[in-house]
């Protein structure tokens, strides 16, 4: 496989896409315009719910589907929900005792909202920026049913760390758990996960894995490394996603995203 098949790209938003303040740079925005001048679809997906991703559409001109919550729910770019995979109510009741027993504060995802118990909890107002609309508080999440996603939130590294090791322990093949963030513990239903949004791209475009380059920056974008010919992991990333990765680019800091495009994708194409 030579980086010139590639006909469709997917990257992760957060850490990939956008830089550490959540901007989307001219030189991303350029390579993704070069991409579909050379006839290569472009596809994100993320662990941000779908209107956390709506403010990407425009200035990238995105026509492929978004894979938001991890591939829990896809939708059109102009929001219409095409699918979704939901976590069943007795699983959700599991990982939230998990989460709560572990001291980790739950965040709660279903449709478009996005629920919390505290809303001055840590990275609360953080993720409200980044998404661009605010959580909705309850005072409790029994009886919450058709959840898409279910976030622990610690500062405590290592904790998270043991918390998705817990959950998968606990719940076993019944859900995906996987660290989006170094502080976020992701929780979605088996079939949420960014292989499964890897291998339903291809299936939709036809194609093979070989054909389709992927490209991000924590442990949960591994999967779908696993289901690409080219993956390409961001530079700050720690050492289990480089070694996951074929290739390792510049970080968000320094248009890894761009130079990834160009390098290994535009150039051996002919389009940069």
């Amino acid at each position: 496989m030579t980086s010139g098949s590639i006909k469709l790209v997917l990257a992760d938003v957060d850490g990939t896409l956008v830089t550490p303040d959540k901007v989307l740079t001219d030189g991303a925005v350029a390579a993704v315009r070069q991409l579909g001048e050379a006839g290569i679809v472009f596809a994100i997906t993320s662990g941000r719910p779908p209107r956390g991703m709506e403010m990407l559409v425009e200035p990238l001109a995105l026509s492929a589907p978004i894979a938001a919550f991890n591939g829990g729910i896809y939708t059109y770019p102009d929001m219409t929900v095409l699918a979704q995979h939901t976590v069943p109510d007795d699983v959700a009741t599991r990982v939230m005792t998990v989460l709560e027993g572990d001291g980790l504060d739950v965040w709660v995802y279903r449709g478009a909202e996005w629920y919390v118990r505290d809303p001055d909890a840590p990275h609360v107002d953080r993720e409200a920026w980044t998404v661009k609309f605010d959580p909705t508080v309850v005072d409790s999440f029994a009886g919450m049913s058709d959840v898409v996603k279910i976030v622990g939130v610690t500062d405590d590294h290592d904790r998270a760390q043991r918390t998705v090791a817990a959950i998968r322990d606990e719940c076993g093949d019944h859900v995906s758990a996987a660290l989006s963030q170094p502080y976020y513990a992701d929780i979605t239903h088996p079939d949420a996960n960014k292989g499964a949004v890897a291998r339903s791209l291809a299936t939709r475009y036809g194609l093979m894995p070989d054909e389709i380059a992927t490209i991000g920056d924590m442990p949960n974008d591994i999967l779908m490394f696993a289901n690409s010919g080219l993956s390409i992991a961001m530079g700050q990333s720690g050492p289990e996603v480089h070694r996951a990765a074929r290739r390792v680019t510049a970080s968000n800091e320094e248009e890894g995203f761009a130079k990834a495009m160009e390098r290994y994708v535009l150039r051996t194409s002919g389009a940069a």
